[in-house]
């Protein structure tokens, strides 16, 4: 199709819309999420003092909780911060404008579920959207949450900031490749936020080049019949995430611990791919490097100790020897015994 001209004369009232929004953002949202979004960039390029849940209600003809649940969902995307006051109503909007991506979020190792409190449970547990979403875990695993369940859930939600449509789609896609361990689930929430995914649309992404490199190790491993493990699938990721190596290195670390163990051993490959990591490899040449120099240092280490056995022997062989006239101890010999 041809492309579409745009016409018309610019305006001198206008609002500033960040490129970054537009091309990182707005593509992902929900469409009336980006109407009120765009609203408060226009109330603030007006240098409007206030702006109620109310107001914005009746702009858009929404509910209030409606209002509420885009806020908080820009929230999360850390577009802007929500202010509250004494009765946890919302005080204030105060919004971020980035002109550049927003740098990967560093979050714990082990997850701060324990934090919340048995009233912070039964006030998250009030708001409409983290009902829906216990709702739906309670559906995908078959069974009634526990508090811990609950926990790792709100974890999720309040402290790295993910959309219930993110929760949905991590423990969807987590309970259909057999993983039903909200543990399991919570190392990937991990992962993905420190790696700066908080969409749908990035988390597929990063599914699908992980799915990739999964595949791509089972082959190089013959490994068929089965699902990879949890420990597995972390080594992995460690591999191809932490370490940023290559696929073929990864593949030529399987191809050697398949050649010394003979079976498909992780611990042992991320021995080898820790090592490598260590030495700074980044390439298969880096590899046949190192090889080399192992090789020379192998055969330097037995070249010395030739000459090490050669010392040794030459010492033995250069002790004084004695001359012995066998003719004359004979005789000594038969006198004394006579």
């Amino acid at each position: 199709m041809a492309d579409i001209t745009l016409n018309g004369s610019r305006l001198l009232s206008s609002t500033c819309v960040p490129n970054i929004f537009i091309d990182k953002y707005m593509t992902s949202a929900n469409g009336e999420f980006v109407k009120i979004y765009l609203y408060l960039l226009r109330c603030m390029d007006q240098n409007r003092p206030a702006c109620s849940i109310s107001e914005l209600a009746d702009v858009f003809d929404h509910t209030e909780k409606d209002i509420l649940r885009a806020l908080s969902y820009w929230e999360k995307v850390q577009l802007l911060h929500l202010e509250y006051d004494g009765n946890h109503d919302v005080s204030g909007i105060s919004l971020e404008l980035p002109d550049k991506p927003l740098p990967k979020k560093t979050v714990p190792k082990t997850a701060s579920k324990d934090q919340y409190t048995l009233e912070q449970l039964e006030q998250f547990q009030n708001e409409e959207e983290v009902q829906e979403i216990l709702f739906i875990t309670e559906n995908y695993l078959g069974r009634t949450l526990n508090s811990t369940d609950i926990r790792s859930i709100l974890y999720w939600y309040d402290e790295l900031r993910f959309s219930t449509d993110l929760i949905e789609y991590l423990i969807e896609t987590c309970i259909s490749n057999g993983h039903t361990s909200l543990r399991y689930m919570e190392k990937i929430a991990l992962s993905w936020a420190e790696d700066g995914i908080h969409s749908v649309e990035e988390a597929k992404k990063e599914h699908t080049l992980h799915q990739k490199d999964t595949y791509a190790v089972m082959k190089a491993f013959g490994i068929s019949g089965r699902n990879l493990i949890a420990s597995e699938l972390s080594a992995i990721q460690k591999w191809t995430g932490s370490y940023a190596l290559s696929m073929d290195i990864i593949k030529e670390a399987c191809r050697r611990t398949i050649q010394a163990t003979g079976k498909p051993s992780f611990e042992y490959a991320d021995t080898i791919l820790s090592n490598w990591h260590k030495q700074q490899v980044h390439s298969l040449n880096d590899i046949a490097k190192l090889d080399s120099a192992h090789q020379k240092a192998r055969s330097a280490a037995k070249s010395k100790e030739t000459v090490k056995r050669s010392v040794s022997n030459s010492r033995f062989n250069n002790f004084p020897q004695r001359a012995y006239n066998y003719e004359q101890l004979e005789k000594q010999l038969l006198n004394t015994t006579r």
